[in-house]
């Protein structure tokens, strides 16, 4: 199957692209590549996977996803790092009960122990 965090013409598959920082064989290199990781474990519903990625100081104790909601799209508008420290801005679309929606948001990741994490992220959503 096509990895969720790719474009629908795009043809890399999941088992080559998101699934090995899902199954922990390698963590994400960069912070847009956790970002694509987490957009997939999103569009998967792959909670235990989100929350080991989540900086402690910021997790939630638990996720619930939005019922009937199908993650549509991933664009990346923009990634950067320094040293330990990255920031993604993106704009994801999803359908809710075929109502659509679009999240834009910065994220910022910061590197610990090797391991890139997401810290949080200034949201933006409209329908």
């Amino acid at each position: 199957m096509r990895c969720p965090c790719r474009k629908k013409s795009e043809t890399t598959t999941y088992e080559l692209c998101c699934q090995p920082f899902h199954l922990g064989v390698r963590p994400a290199p960069t912070p847009e590549t956790l970002m694509r990781s987490r957009y997939a474990a999103f569009a998967l519903r792959n909670a235990p996977y989100l929350l080991q990625t989540w900086h402690p100081s910021t997790r939630p104790d638990n996720l619930d996803f939005t019922p009937g909601q199908e993650w549509l799209s991933l664009k990346i508008e923009a990634a950067h790092s320094s040293g330990d420290a990255g920031t993604v801005t993106f704009t994801a679309r999803s359908r809710i009960g075929g109502a659509s929606h679009i999240l834009q948001e910065t994220s910022r990741f910061v590197r610990e122990d090797g391991k890139w994490l997401y810290l949080d992220g200034a949201v933006g959503e409209r329908a």
